[in-house]
């Protein structure tokens, strides 16, 4: 573990800054400014050497050249897997030589926000145990769920309806929970078990207005009726059940 800094040295900062789910032109003022003042960016990849940028490198390279790439198990299943570990472990390592070396602030940016199913919040826990004078930062960034809603037309929530946020990896029944105790419903991650939640919308009688999303901002987004799904889904895809309304104002 680090020892603490030096006299008259600034405390080391790792900010978490969000970019958005994929479209440059969706990242904040101020994520921009962190980006070019870090003194190191760093950016998650599935493997080693992969040829084709990450979704948040992709970004990140629209504001700076300085991006440099971890590795980490975003595509493993079924928990804390050993890749998974080691992958947060190796990160942290990152971040502490880099701040031994003389680095004030460490930036990770991630897509969507750092504080909603981020792989910022892993990393973040590690370095705290590895280096214990560190001030973890974060910058809210534009998620799938404010992009899909603007992208399709879709009123999120007013008056006095609640929103539920579920995450599908442990498959529909927290799904089929929230949309029986709450007006709008937003499932990510729901590629794998796709078809079992478009049932679970349709048993609920709010199909006909749900809308699917995946790939947002990017060349090929894809966004439609949730209705007209068919074949494979992406892992990263977004399902939006807005509420029920019949009248303005009526939800007051």
């Amino acid at each position: 573990m680090s020892e603490s800094p030096p006299r008259g040295r600034a405390t080391p900062r790792l900010i978490g800054v969000g970019v958005g789910p994929g479209d440059p032109e969706l990242v904040t003022v101020r994520a921009v400014r962190v980006l070019r003042e870090a003194d190191l960016v760093l950016v998650p990849v599935l493997a080693a050497g992969q040829p084709e940028p990450g979704r948040a490198e992709s970004v990140v390279r629209a504001y700076t050249g300085m991006a440099e790439r971890v590795v980490f198990a975003l595509s493993d299943r079924g928990g804390v897997t050993r890749r998974r570990a080691a992958a947060w472990e190796a990160a942290a390592a990152r971040v502490e030589r880099a701040f031994a070396a003389g680095a004030e602030t460490v930036a990770f940016a991630t897509i969507g926000d750092p504080n909603v199913y981020s792989t910022f919040t892993y990393l973040a826990q590690t370095v705290r145990d590895r280096v214990a004078e560190v001030r973890v930062e974060t910058v809210p960034g534009i998620t799938a769920m404010q992009d899909l809603a603007a992208r399709s037309g879709t009123v999120l929530t007013e008056g006095t309806e609640s929103l539920a946020l579920v995450t599908l990896t442990a498959g529909v029944e927290p799904f089929r929970a929230a949309l029986a105790a709450h007006d709008t419903v937003v499932a990510y991650k729901f590629g794998p078990v796709a078809g079992d939640a478009v049932a679970a919308a349709k048993d609920a009688g709010r199909l006909d207005d749900a809308v699917y999303g995946a790939r947002l901002g990017l060349p090929d987004e894809d966004v439609r009726p949730a209705g007209e799904l068919g074949g494979p889904v992406p892992y990263l895809a977004t399902l939006l059940l807005p509420a029920r309304r019949t009248t303005r104002g009526g939800k007051l």
